[in-house]
This record gives C-alpha cells, structure tokens and sequence, in this order.
C-alpha cells in the first residue's frame, strides 16, 4: 500500500484489513477520531512505537507538557514540522 492509497482509504467506513495496529489508529486519526487512536497508544504503553504514537497524539490535542512526556518515554526528539508532516512520516513509517 502506497501513502497515496492509504490516504485515499480515509473515505471508506472502515480501515483497511491488515493494518499495523498503529497505522490503524492513524487511519482513524486520520478521520477526526482522536480518541480511537488514543486507545491504541494507551494499549501499548511503554512499548516505544505506542509511545511514539502517544506523543504525536498528545502534541495534536494541543498539550505540549503530555506530548514532551511521550517523545521522551519514546526516545524520540519533539518533532519539529507540521502535525500534516508527522502524520505522513508516521504512516509512512509503518506502511510495508
């Protein structure tokens, strides 16, 4: 799958089958659903790419101290571009 399809997929009812489960909760983030894909990175927390995924989450709903938390759990600096931007490298980190 191409980040062109799977942005495409945005427009259909459900995810694509087969999904990592992190790029299933950026398909619905992706879609406005926030709290979905927050469930998926609290399922996983301590697991660095779950927190990876938190941190992005967290710097979107506008709470810099969480999103700081998260990066750090992560191991991963703050990013530092668009939220549009770190999306994309996150799906595009995650697509096969």
């Amino acid at each position: 799958m191409t980040l062109d399809q799977f942005t495409a997929s945005l427009a259909d009812a459900q995810p694509p089958a087969g999904l990592h489960p992190i790029l299933n909760a950026l398909w619905y983030d992706g879609r406005g659903d926030w709290d979905r894909a927050h469930e998926t990175a609290q399922s996983r927390e301590g697991v660095r790419e779950y927190d990876r995924l938190h941190a992005y989450l967290h710097r979107k709903e506008g709470d810099q101290w969480n999103a700081g938390y998260w990066y750090r759990r992560a191991g991963a600096p703050v990013f530092d571009g668009s939220l549009a931007d770190e999306w994309t490298e996150l799906v595009q980190h995650y697509l096969p």
